[in-house]
């Protein structure tokens, strides 16, 4: 979505959280994709606040310090945003050519986003004709505020990047889903990211994604709750969030435990909301877990538990290869739950779809 210009050129995927900036970049062939640099970068607390660069200062730095530290001298880039952010509609329009609906999407949007049409940018992709009315076909259409786009695009080029691909967190997320498993053809299935601030959602079904909704609440409930119910700082919090079970005290074991249920409760809704109103042969048979929250102890069980139904852990490193004496295994095996978004970002190129 809101690609710049047409030509087809690799782009390094900068995936910039709420916690930490994320890179990765690919290089593909007939083998498929190859990983030639993956790294993360922390940011400071509130740097970045709902989707808002609150200290751009700092996310400058992490970005160029990233870039450099690896060596990667490609200068274009692809990042994403979600919640706030970016307006996502699935619409009707009258049966008519890509180049049509080219002209007149401005027009169609406007009964649907609740900005002046002027201020926004705008992209849409046709999934298809409707079931129910021949004559009409439904179109995916996101918007964002302009403003919001240019905040971004002012950080990478202080960065010495050129931001050419914005994308939106839920759909660079199917990406990553889709070049990693190829055995839900036909079932519909909940991609759920859960980051330090935001749950992304998608549900997919082959490549068309039926529903999308960003949940604002993820990791940094735990630190909150951690420091609010055991009297520690907010570093002590995070260190004591990712503990094993094993290592886990009571108390704490019983904050966790608590987070867990709301966090899957608030999955839960939205996998509710979408199931009410689907088709039987379009509700969703399973779920795929990724994101830094994915890592949390528990939070896997208890949301399989809640849907009732099952849940996988997202690699999305799985079906990309790698160099083992430049990439530590070990290491991409402890951040991959971390790496989805960003993964699926740097499939991206310019000018596709």
């Amino acid at each position: 979505m809101f690609g710049l210009f047409k030509k087809n050129k690799d782009l390094v995927g900068i995936d910039i959280g709420s916690s930490s900036v994320k890179l990765v970049q690919l290089w593909q062939n007939k083998d498929g994709y190859h990983l030639l640099n993956v790294g993360i970068a922390p940011l400071p607390p509130e740097a970045i606040v709902d989707n808002s660069l609150m200290d751009s200062g700092a996310v400058v730095d992490a970005v160029k310090n990233l870039v450099a530290s690896m060596g990667i001298k490609t200068k274009d880039a692809v990042c994403s945003i979600s919640g706030n952010a970016v307006i996502i509609r699935k619409i009707l329009v009258p049966t008519m050519t890509s180049e049509e609906l080219e002209d007149q999407i401005a027009w169609e949007a406007e009964q649907y986003i609740p900005f002046d049409i002027k201020d926004v940018h705008l992209d849409f992709q046709v999934q298809g004709p409707d079931a129910i009315d021949p004559g009409k076909m439904q179109v995916l259409l996101v918007a964002s505020k302009k403003d919001i786009i240019q905040d971004y695009s002012a950080v990478f080029a202080d960065a010495g990047l050129n931001l050419a691909v914005m994308d939106v967190d839920g759909f660079a997320l199917q990406n990553a889903w889709e070049i990693n498993n190829t055995d839900f053809s036909g079932r519909v299935l909940a991609l759920v990211n859960v980051g330090a601030s935001v749950i992304n959602i998608n549900i997919v079904k082959d490549d068309t994604s039926l529903f999308t909704r960003d949940v604002q609440t993820g990791g940094n409930l735990y630190t909150e709750e951690i420091q609010k119910q055991l009297g520690v700082s907010a570093e002590e919090a995070e260190s004591m969030k990712m503990l094993s079970a094993e290592l886990m005290k009571q108390p704490l074991r019983d904050v966790m435990s608590r987070v867990n249920d709301t966090v899957a409760q608030e999955i839960r809704r939205s996998i509710d909301f979408y199931n009410s109103t689907a088709a039987n042969e379009d509700r969703i048979v399973a779920a795929c877990l990724s994101g830094g929250g994915s890592k949390i102890n528990g939070l896997r069980e208890t949301v399989q538990e809640r849907l009732g139904m099952e849940v996988e852990l997202l690699n999305p490193f799985s079906a990309i290869k790698y160099n083992e004496k430049d990439i530590d295994p070990e290491y991409l095996q402890e951040i991959a739950p971390l790496m989805a978004v960003c993964v699926g970002l740097a499939i991206r190129r310019v000018g596709d779809k």
